[in-house]
């Protein structure tokens, strides 16, 4: 596994400990990195998520209001935190394909997700992605 994927998937379970318990960001990171060998990670960009999704956690959930068909806070919590971040990836990180985005959520729905939760995950990043990222996905359908 690849440094920044180790980040996203330790992104992933200090997100999901704050949607849970609703603690401060800095608290859980220290936790997080005393308790997790972070040495096949990627440090700084397991920071840049954590803390940036909840940051901007607001703004992100702006982001699938249309795409979902339910509220979000009825969608699983571990779900929650890949969309979240999923999100944060596409509107923030515009250096990381849309397709790359996607798929490194959808792995993460197969591994911490409900059974089928990673279809749901994918159908969601996948209209954000067409959204806010309708310019490249445009570009890369001409190639």
């Amino acid at each position: 596994m690849n440094p920044k994927s180790k980040s996203r998937q330790f992104a992933v379970q200090a997100l999901y400990q704050w949607i849970l318990t609703d603690y401060e960001a800095a608290n859980i990171e220290s936790h997080f990195v005393a308790e997790h060998d972070m040495s096949h990670a990627d440090e700084d960009y397991f920071r840049e998520l954590l803390n940036q999704v909840i940051l901007h956690h607001l703004s992100l959930k702006d982001l699938m209001f249309c795409c979902l068909n339910r509220s979000f806070d009825s969608v699983d919590p571990v779900e929650q935190a890949i969309l979240l971040m999923g999100c944060y990836e596409l509107q923030y990180r515009k250096d990381i394909p849309y397709r790359v985005i996607i798929n490194e959520a959808v792995e993460l729905g197969k591994t911490f997700g409900a059974e089928d939760g990673h279809k749901f995950i994918n159908g969601i990043l996948d209209k954000v992605a067409q959204n806010i990222r309708a310019e490249e996905i445009s570009a890369r359908s001409k190639k």
